[in-house]
């Protein structure tokens, strides 16, 4: 049970992290976000950003494989 819970909270955790790490590359290429903030036009948020989605991409594929991981560790063979 835990286990599943704790799948769940590191594939939600991944995801969310995913889209922070978009937002931020977003708002670096001047997309979006107001003109005053320090990330509106820096590279340097760009590489940031990326770096970000990039971690949560491998987060919501650990959420993943633990929940496949999960659900095969629950059959049992007699």
């Amino acid at each position: 049970m835990a286990s599943k819970r704790i799948a769940k909270i590191v594939l939600i955790s991944g995801m969310i992290i995913v889209a922070f790490g978009l937002l931020f590359t977003a708002q670096s290429k001047s997309e979006i976000g107001p003109q005053s903030s320090f990330m509106y036009n820096n590279p340097q948020w760009t590489v940031n950003g990326i770096a970000v989605a990039a971690f949560g991409f491998v987060a919501v594929a650990t959420g993943f494989v633990l929940m496949l991981y999960q659900r095969s560790s629950r059959k049992v063979v007699p």
